[in-house]
């Protein structure tokens, strides 16, 4: 199939993954409404999910998708789904008892369904929807994570995307690091620096690219309104490459002009920081102990006031609105680091009392012996 990102034997892999573990669960079939999942496991491509949309797989992995009429073709080139149903619009449409309608004809009344409840497609009000029609039909549970936690750990495939998608963010820093110069347009930055990606192949990120300079280099979101760089300037970037919708994603704070010695200081605490943390991506360490890496650092400098209380997460292949991914590096997570993840690491001091940012992040693969960073750029502090 010509809309396929994958060999359909890696699908069948995945689904049968995922089949093992609905069986460990106690879970008899599984709803999906992250478009994450539905893309894992068929290579189903779309952003039809801001409407009510569903994946059902049985525990035998048959799978029948709820879905609108515009994604019929969309699901019928870029997946390996065959049983695709259409829900029809109106002012008194109900998708949910459309979906009760499947799940009765594959005979699951009375049985343990896993819901991802936790889902941009699922919205509270279709949430409530979806329990009324459900509710005395099947038991549900909570599977928000069932698929989520499969994807973490990256095959040889899927690396091999990440890849490319490290190398179409590098290319993106070298298409902005030219233009930032005293005068020089926000807008003309951002189009350079997603041109590269668009002209390497690659795709739109799961969010904004993040772009302030002045004040707003202080800001780690991104924000509309654009500004000329000043000759005395700094300049906070997080964007990321993107191949498939697998992210790999970059952040840097650049600098006009000779900077404060503060700023200089707190580059220097912000790479060490990063490397520490890379130092301790090794499988059988957890999240938590990797951001206990961010936090000894930056507090042993004098910057504890200054960091923020997470320090990175996994990236792999995800939609709007954002492209993180679970899970994140925070204090006491006990996620285990295995081979074959891929952590972003962005680093962020701010002070806002004078005025000063400084960030700088990468994306690493964790490999048997540790993490392997995708960046071919170095980590200095690019002055103009």
């Amino acid at each position: 199939m010509a809309g396929l990102h994958f060999l359909p034997e890696e699908f069948a892999t995945r689904r049968a993954k995922a089949c093992a573990e609905m069986a460990r669960a106690g879970l008899d079939g599984l709803l999906m409404f992250r478009q994450e999942s539905m893309y894992y496991l068929t290579g189903y491509d779309t952003f039809g999910y801001v409407f009510f949309q569903c994946l059902y797989m049985g525990a035998d992995g048959h799978m029948t998708l709820l879905t609108r009429a515009p994604d019929l073709r969309q699901a019928q080139q870029t997946s390996v789904i065959e049983d695709i149903r259409i829900w029809v619009d109106g002012p008194d449409a109900n998708p949910a008892q459309d979906l009760r309608a499947i799940l009765e004809q594959h005979k699951c009344k009375g049985k343990r369904l896993g819901v991802e409840y936790e889902a941009y497609g699922l919205t509270a009000r279709n949430g409530k929807r979806l329990d009324a029609a459900l509710d005395g039909f099947a038991k549900l549970s909570d599977a928000s994570e069932l698929v989520t936690r499969l994807r973490a750990v990256k095959s040889e495939a899927e690396i091999a995307f990440v890849r490319c998608a490290a190398g179409l963010a590098d290319d993106a820093l070298d298409a902005a690091i030219p233009l930032v110069q005293p005068g020089a347009f926000e807008g003309d930055i951002l189009a350079a620096m997603q041109g590269a990606v668009f002209k390497g192949g690659g795709d739109y990120p799961g969010n904004e690219y993040i772009i302030g300079s002045g004040p707003g280099a202080l800001l780690c979101r991104y924000h509309s309104g654009r500004r000329h760089l000043e000759a005395k300037d700094q300049l906070t970037l997080e964007w990321a490459g993107v191949d498939r919708h697998y992210h790999a994603a970059m952040m840097r704070t650049l600098r006009l002009g000779k900077p404060p010695a503060e700023q200089s200081e707190m580059f220097k605490v912000a790479r060490d920081a990063l490397i520490a943390v890379e130092d301790a991506l090794r499988p059988g360490s957890t999240y938590g102990q990797a951001f206990e890496a961010h936090a000894r650092t930056l507090d042993a400098a004098g910057y504890g006031a200054h960091r923020l209380n997470a320090c990175g997460y996994s990236l792999g292949t995800t939609f709007s609105p954002n492209w993180m991914d679970w899970p994140m590096l925070y204090r006491d997570n006990p996620v285990e680091i295995r081979a074959g993840m891929v952590i972003f690491v962005p680093l962020i001091i701010f002070k806002s009392d004078k005025g000063l940012s400084m960030t700088l992040g990468r994306t690493s693969k964790v490999g048997p012996r540790g993490a392997e960073t995708l960046s071919r750029s170095t980590l200095d502090f690019a002055v103009g």
